[in-house]
């Protein structure tokens, strides 16, 4: 298996809800995995996810997990993340999904450097990026 580098995203509790809706943007095969599965079943977050992956047919790999208890995150932090290429649908289906419910910082049009990008955050509190590229 080669080597790749991908999100893995911290939830407060709705791992679950996020997951399944980054799967109903970007399609895909999602494996989720509570800690109730994970030999924790008597504990109060048995139902939360400790494990999730979402893998798509375009070749994204999306992970994520609910924080054990005591382990706060925050949404947001110092990261984005990054959608980017040259499939103007794709991409514009993308942004209207993931910026349904959330917040656009940036709109998502033309940029003094000739591609058509945005920034949004989700109703997660997840930043994201998109960068639609345009032919020269």
């Amino acid at each position: 298996m080669a080597s790749r580098l991908n999100p893995y995203l911290n939830f407060n509790g709705d791992a679950r809800q996020a997951m399944e809706f980054y799967k109903e943007v970007f399609g895909g095969t999602l494996a989720l995995n509570s800690y109730g599965e994970f030999g924790q079943a008597d504990a109060p977050n048995a139902d939360k996810i400790m494990h999730g992956m979402l893998e798509t047919a375009g070749g994204f790999t999306l992970m994520g997990a609910d924080n054990p208890p005591g382990m706060e995150s925050e949404p947001g932090g110092s990261y984005s993340v990054s959608l980017s290429g040259d499939d103007e649908a794709e991409l514009r289906g993308y942004w209207e999904k993931l910026s349904e419910g959330g917040s656009v910082s940036v709109p998502l049009e033309q940029q003094m450097w000739g591609d058509v990008f945005g920034m949004c955050t989700d109703r997660f509190g997840v930043p994201w990026m998109v960068n639609i590229s345009t032919a020269t």
